[in-house]
């Protein structure tokens, strides 16, 4: 089994463990980079274009799989699913199609969907200026969010509490989303909607995350993680637990607007990382993407509830239905966190040996290095890394979690300095 991924532009070796994770469920990885360093891959599987150009990476995609026949295509990246999307295309491979690629990615193009699919979801107006933004804030009514159109993990998406608030934030993430680099990796040539600012209805409720699947016209949920962060005016995706405490009643209305959010967004084969959040006791959608989500949410999935994202993943590519059921936690507590620092460079990051090899952690993955550069809200949303723990009870997991998250060694100098 032979399976292409894509990044139009390389995002570190972030994905790595990804596709090795691909490879060791039996497939063989290939990976075409439309920009990316020589070393990233198995020579032999790991081909650059040496363009983000859409038209070029097609072009070197249809050589490649002239020669490797390939199964399926797919990506893990935020800013790939459209390339994957039109790739997948071209070579006459499972595909969910261009529009509702474009349509899960861009922010705008997804509450319109959902607007006129009839899904649960915040008010919203698009603000192409902050005079814009401002009378949305006087229509909708504060608290509201402010988000990019064309984002990912939370970057520049503030919480905002009045129209003076609006104005500074508006101009915050009018210029982060200039050089942001989920956008800055997507490839060139492609038509992705409207690059700019949202604002949404602020949901006052518990937020979850949930691994899932769109097959034909069902939508199942793998898996439901609780998001237990006490928020701010920013959102980091920091603190997660799962299994989740919502009760049948509520999952069943959380799998109600996942199913049609998703169908309102055109996906019918599709793995999904659906983000919800209560307000006023009820569900509404906050969005669906169309990968796994990231961190060590693919571990929680299948340690708290026994759904495998990643394995959808290489089904999915191949359109081959998946073998899930719906959402079944298991008595395993996962807790996961975000690894974060203050704003600076990274002089040096050090894991103790007994942190990495302790036997309740699930997953550990640090994403900084000496050199790199952590920006913080309000000017992007840099972290280090992830560590998750299991445990008994939450209690635990939490616990645990956080014991060894302060033992990990961070040595910092000012940004500028």
């Amino acid at each position: 089994m032979k399976l292409l991924a894509i990044e139009a532009s390389q995002n570190a070796t972030y994905y790595i463990s990804r596709y090795q994770q691909i490879q060791d469920r039996g497939a063989q990885v290939y990976v075409l980079n439309g920009v990316g360093t020589e070393d990233f891959w198995d020579a032999e599987r790991y081909r650059i274009a040496g363009s983000k150009h859409i038209e070029d990476i097609v072009t070197a995609a249809k050589v490649w799989h002239a020669e490797e026949e390939f199964e399926g295509v797919l990506t893990f990246s935020e800013s790939g699913v459209v390339t994957v999307a039109v790739v997948a295309d071209a070579l006459g491979l499972p595909t969910i199609g261009f529009e509702a690629a474009r349509t899960s990615r861009n922010k705008l193009l997804m509450r319109q969907a959902h607007e006129r699919g009839g899904a649960a979801h915040p008010g919203f107006r698009y603000a192409p200026d902050a005079e814009a933004a401002v009378a949305a804030g006087a229509e909708l009514g504060y608290p509201l969010i402010l988000k990019p159109t064309l984002g990912a993990a939370s970057n520049f998406v503030f919480k905002v509490d009045d129209a003076e608030e609006m104005r500074a934030r508006f101009e915050d993430a009018t210029r982060g989303i200039e050089t942001m680099s989920w956008a800055l990796m997507e490839a060139d040539g492609l038509d992705l909607g409207p690059n700019g600012i949202i604002i949404e209805g602020y949901l006052d409720g518990h937020e979850h995350l949930i691994e899932a699947l769109a097959w034909d016209d069902e939508v199942y949920l793998g898996s439901i993680v609780d998001r237990i962060t006490v928020e701010s005016g920013t959102f980091d995706d920091d603190v997660h637990h799962a299994p989740s405490s919502l009760t049948p009643e509520q999952v069943a209305a959380v799998h109600e607007v996942v199913r049609d959010a998703a169908h309102a967004q055109g996906l019918r084969r599709s793995v999904l990382h659906a983000e919800v959040r209560f307000h006023q006791g009820k569900p509404f959608i906050l969005e669906i993407a169309i990968r796994p989500g990231g961190g060590g949410l693919d571990h929680m999935a299948r340690i708290s509830a026994g759904h495998d994202p990643i394995q959808c993943v290489v089904d999915v590519a191949r359109g081959t239905r998946p073998d899930v059921s719906h959402y079944a936690p298991t008595s395993v507590h996962t807790a996961a966190m975000c690894l974060i620092s203050g704003a600076g460079t990274v002089d040096s990051i050090e894991v103790p040996a007994d942190v990495a090899e302790d036997p309740a952690v699930f997953f550990l993955k640090i994403t900084a290095g000496p050199g790199t550069v952590v920006k913080r809200p309000p000017a992007g949303n840099a972290i280090l890394g992830f560590l998750g723990a299991t445990g008994t009870s939450l209690t635990e997991a939490l616990t645990t979690a956080h014991v060894l998250a302060t033992r990990i060694r961070t040595e910092m100098r000012p940004e500028h300095g």
